[in-house]
């Protein structure tokens, strides 16, 4: 069992190394043709795991991300994608007035996300646990927000 770790991970390291190298002759047939996929899926979990619109179509993301630069320092694009940007501007929003005490890190955690349904509660028809989870209700209450009603 040993010497088989032993010989993946050398092989594992080979691989590596020459991708790294910028050549892959080095690490075999297969290992080349999975080496692209692997780093395939990596980048879309990255792109996914940056980019959090809690159930808002692109058109409505691009409504709050209006909202967010006009009001609230956002400075990017206005592309439909809530990523670490557009939630460091809603975060400065939410620490003023719903109650957000986290840093302005653009990470939509639990306390986000109870000062969001904080907001959603008083205006936007939301009628759920302040529980720092984005159900339906959340999610719903979020698209009248950036639906305007």
């Amino acid at each position: 069992m040993r010497s088989h770790v032993l010989a993946r991970t050398i092989v594992s390291l080979t691989a590596v190394a020459g991708i790294a190298a910028g050549s892959l002759a080095a690490a075999g047939t297969s290992y080349a043709a999975s080496a692209p996929a692997a780093q395939s899926a990596v980048t879309s979990q990255s792109a996914a795991a940056t980019t959090t619109n809690l159930g808002l179509s692109t058109a409505e993301a691009k409504k709050v991300q209006t909202w967010l630069k006009q009001y609230w320092g956002y400075t990017e694009d206005i592309d439909g994608k809530l990523g670490t940007n557009s939630w460091k501007a809603f975060q400065r929003e939410l620490k003023q007035y719903w109650g957000y005490t986290g840093d302005i890190d653009g990470i939509v955690g639990t306390n986000t996300i109870k000062a969001l349904q904080r907001q959603l509660a008083n205006s936007w028809g939301y009628t759920g646990d302040i529980d720092g989870i984005a159900g339906s209700g959340t999610q719903d209450a979020f698209a009248r927000f950036a639906n305007g009603g």
